[in-house]
């Protein structure tokens, strides 16, 4: 019969924290190796311990405040730290990159909770608790600041400014992923949080312009081509909607429906 060594919590958790460290190291860029079979032996043995009771509850919550700890000492004060925007943006995309990674591993190593005493509580699982952390913690305090140096960044664009397109993309990318939850994709943050603002902002800006700067088919074309480059592609639709019914004057709009219907034209003859 296969018997389970007994381990005191505190020991046991001291085995876990060693190596967690030795990951947050890694993810400082200080070179360590940690030993993830040591974790999962670890939380395998203490939740084995059915006689002892509470060991569950107690490692969820360690679990959840290893991250809590780790985002509000070192994550939040590093991005906040940034002199200036694009290293700010630079900083949130590497920490969501990073946070991404230590799901990945802890959830792994934890995984006997998840199969277990997770599911019997019907509770969060551990990704969800993971990232969770990171959007309380971070993507909370920093949506709008992020969201705005984005949205200049692309008006610096419109004006004729080179601007780091990888950037811009790998930023949205955090807003369509922090919207994750028990394995689906949702765009609720990239909404609220980007995109709403991001479509009144360039309202405003081409009406500072002024109609009479707006060439009709190549803000239109601009416009679309932000799409591609770094916007989601569930942004497109609302986007172009935008453009001809309160970006474009109703002249414009009528110069901008002959162009489009000239080359709907042109591409039906070479069918």
């Amino acid at each position: 019969m296969e018997t389970t060594n007994i381990i005191g919590l505190e020991e046991g958790w001291g085995i876990i924290q060693n190596e967690i460290t030795k990951l947050i190291n890694t993810l400082e860029g200080v070179s360590d190796s940690p030993n993830y079979g040591s974790i999962y032996s670890t939380v395998y043995t203490l939740c084995q311990q059915k006689h002892i009771e509470g060991y569950g509850e107690v490692l969820y919550a360690r679990y959840e405040g290893v991250y809590n700890d780790y985002l509000q000492s070192k994550v939040l004060p590093a991005i906040q730290e940034k002199n200036d925007d694009v290293s700010m943006l630079q900083e949130f995309v590497k920490r969501w990159a990073n946070h991404k990674v230590m799901v990945s591993k802890l959830s792994r190593y934890f995984n006997y909770m998840d199969r277990y005493y997770i599911r019997r509580m019907k509770l969060p699982c551990l990704k969800d608790v993971g990232f969770g952390c990171f959007r309380k913690i971070v993507y909370e305090k920093m949506k709008v600041k992020v969201r705005d140096a984005v949205i200049v960044l692309i008006n610096q664009e419109r004006e004729g400014t080179e601007i780091d397109k990888s950037l811009v993309k790998d930023v949205l990318e955090v807003f369509v992923e922090i919207g994750y939850e028990n394995g689906k994709d949702k765009l609720d943050c990239n909404v609220d949080d980007f995109e709403t603002a991001f479509l009144s902002d360039m309202v405003d800006y081409y009406a500072r312009k002024g109609s009479n700067e707006i060439k009709a088919a190549e803000c239109f074309q601009r416009e679309k081509d932000r799409v591609s480059h770094y916007l989601h592609c569930s942004t497109e639709e609302k986007l172009l909607k935008q453009v001809e019914g309160q970006v474009l004057p109703e002249n414009a709009q009528q110069d901008l429906a002959k162009e489009m219907q000239s080359v709907k034209l042109g591409d039906d003859k070479l069918t």
